[in-house]
């Protein structure tokens, strides 16, 4: 008599990493060396995987591989239960002979969801060809409605052990983290203090659509609970010492206190970070975001307590008083759309710190120019805040450490251009500090923002390519003076739109940047979740060679 079997009664619940499965698809009539050779391009493959693809933690993804090649139905079951088995969130087709697309491939991804992510990497090769299956591959699943992308790239048409070349791994890497963003995020949550953000539509919690188009939970708890917390001392004293004796090392005379009482409501800021950091681990959250306006630091009516800012600014770094960590990407306001937008580009970047800005003033060339001349400073086409013109980008709150620096520069070497002036007592009656920088020039990345269409019941992201820019220390008060010169500054220069552009289609008051996150990851994932891809920008070609992923041919017969 068969028995049920009972589970572990296990109290932990890390998340799995993200798990790729590589298989091929073969003619059985095919020579021994030929099915060989398919067998060491499945691995090679797995193995390019493997080595250039991480979770946002620095963890290595999981990729798995099978040496048995689907030549037919029982194959294709025989594979879908060793991938079943290992957990596989994403497969990687990887032929290099003609084979049968229902018999083969269709019948494995039967066993599969409909949405798991499937790519097709082959070489152009010619003698067997693996790259006429890959198109009939391609096209069968794109008449039935799935989505597939198609990697042909290029490796040796002969040889037992060929090497793909960089820019077919480039590809695939590409395509990896979109997968990895789309299929890792499912089932996990973003923790969010508060209600809706200052009443700004354009950052609900647009609980259903998110659960339903990405498979995140929204978990939101009330502020009172982080104000009692607070009150209680929840979180240990030690630690907080430990870390108040980190920003003063970091930061020192730079921090602006008047007083003991004003020290004593910086603590509380450092301690919110220490309270919240613990809720949501135990929570295995991926982000969060504060609502902090009016209710927690600017209604009279209540008791104001101080701002958040340091807090977000330590959740969105890649460090903290630890030593490195990852980032949390943290959302001021309760941005909810800013979070999402935030979270998405951290993951499909690798783990790379994630910046929250007010859309703020827009200089054109002629306004920022004219400025310029009055200060008696000079400039030439070469400088690209006179030539493009650009976004003040400045928020109280939520800005990462990292940015006061470039890529790569060390903990030490950000926080140098690190201040934290008292918060401005007109916003912010509960007091605390604001965190300031001024971002370096030089940064490449994706600016973008998030939105949601309640008549399409669908997401779609505004974004561009862009770049940080540096004006002479002068020119560069003087724009900050113009907004609020204690709030960091980021100086985004996008690389197609305009400034009339840009100032006309900004979807919300914030918008977000990462550095080193690439137009191709963010396309394949956009592709993947059914996020519309908006750019409407005139200096955009409809497809840039190199830096765009091909459209989905799904898409262009649908």
């Amino acid at each position: 008599m068969a028995k049920a079997k009972r589970l572990a009664a296990s109290r932990k619940s890390d998340p799995k990493p993200v798990t790729f499965g590589v298989c091929a698809a073969s003619d059985p009539r095919v020579d021994d060396a030929s099915r060989q050779r398919c067998v060491n391009i499945v691995e090679m493959v797995a193995e390019t995987v493997a080595d250039r693809v991480t979770m946002p933690s620095g963890e290595p993804v999981r990729v798995v591989w099978t040496p048995v090649l689907i030549d037919g139905e029982p194959q294709a079951d025989i594979v879908a239960r060793q991938f079943a088995d290992a957990g596989v969130d994403a497969v990687i087709v990887a032929p290099d002979t003609w084979a049968f697309p229902q018999l083969t491939i269709l019948s494995l991804l039967s066993h599969f969801p409909d949405d798991l992510p499937v790519n097709i990497t082959c070489g152009n090769s010619g003698p067997k060809p693996g790259v006429v299956y890959a198109h009939a591959l391609n096209g069968a699943l794109a008449q039935m409605g799935k989505l597939a992308a198609l990697n042909v790239g290029t490796w040796p048409d002969t040889g037992q052990k060929p090497k793909m070349t960089d820019a077919t791994a480039d590809a695939l890497v590409d395509w990896c983290y979109a997968a990895l963003t789309f299929a890792g995020l499912k089932g996990r949550r973003i923790v969010v203090f508060g209600h809706d953000s200052m009443g700004m539509e354009t950052a609900l919690a647009h609980v259903l659509p998110t659960r339903r188009t990405f498979g995140v939970e929204i978990t939101r708890l009330d502020m009172k609970l982080l104000a009692d917390m607070l009150t209680k001392g929840a979180y240990d004293a030690k630690e907080l010492a430990k870390l108040r004796g980190w920003v003063d090392r970091h930061v020192g005379k730079r921090l602006e206190l008047r007083d003991e009482a004003d020290s004593e409501r910086f603590n509380q800021s450092l301690a919110m970070y220490l309270i919240i950091r613990d809720l949501m681990s135990d929570l295995n959250a991926v982000g969060g975001g504060f609502m902090s306006q009016l209710e927690w630091g600017s209604d009279r009516r209540g008791l104001p307590l101080p701002v958040a800012d340091a807090m977000e600014s330590l959740f969105n770094s890649t460090f903290d008083h630890t030593g490195a960590k990852a980032p949390l990407p943290y959302a001021t306001e309760a941005d909810i759309q800013g979070q999402l937008t935030q979270l998405f580009m951290t993951w499909l970047s690798g783990g790379a710190p994630p910046l929250f800005m007010d859309f703020r003033k827009v200089w054109e060339p002629w306004e920022i120019q004219a400025l310029a001349r009055k200060l008696k400073i000079k400039h030439t086409k070469n400088d690209l805040w006179a030539s493009r013109g650009f976004v003040d980008g400045d928020n109280s709150g939520s800005a990462s450490f990292n940015w006061a620096g470039k890529p790569g520069d060390s903990m030490t070497a950000c926080m140098k251009g690190v201040s934290m002036p008292l918060a401005d007592e007109f916003y912010f009656p509960g007091g605390g500090n604001s965190v300031t920088f001024t971002t370096p020039g030089g940064i490449e990345g994706i600016a973008a923002r998030l939105t949601y269409s309640y008549d399409a019941d669908a997401f779609s992201m505004i974004w561009d390519e862009a770049q940080t820019a540096e004006m002479p220390d002068k020119l560069a008060q003087a724009v900050a003076n113009t907004s609020t010169p204690t709030w960091p500054h980021t100086w985004v220069v996008p690389k197609y739109a305009t400034m009339a552009e840009y100032k006309q289609y900004a979807p919300a008051n914030h918008f977000h940047m990462t550095w080193k996150l690439k137009p191709a990851r963010l396309q394949h994932w956009m592709d993947l979740a059914g996020v519309q891809s908006v750019t409407p920008w005139s200096e955009r070609p409809a497809l840039v060679p190199g830096v765009d992923r091909p459209k989905p041919l799904v898409d262009l017969i649908s």
